[in-house]
């Protein structure tokens, strides 16, 4: 999650991380801290997701094999 100020820096962190290969994920969020406008957006690496995905459902698959029930 990036966030900060709405300015140019927040707007070049956000270009770095997609040109070191993070994507965007979701929306950006805005909010209003009394004095200035804060931005958040959501980045996530595709490869990092794809390894995630991979170890859940092997998890899932070996419990569905453990015993006689299902999880």
């Amino acid at each position: 999650m990036i966030t900060g100020p709405d300015d140019r820096s927040f707007c070049e962190r956000v270009s770095a991380a997609l040109a070191d290969g993070y994507v965007l994920h979701g929306s950006p969020a805005l909010t209003y801290n009394g004095t200035n406008v804060i931005c958040g957006q959501a980045v996530i690496l595709p490869h990092a997701v794809a390894s995630s995905d991979a170890a859940v459902a092997d998890a899932v698959q070996e419990l569905e094999y453990v015993g006689e029930g299902h999880a």
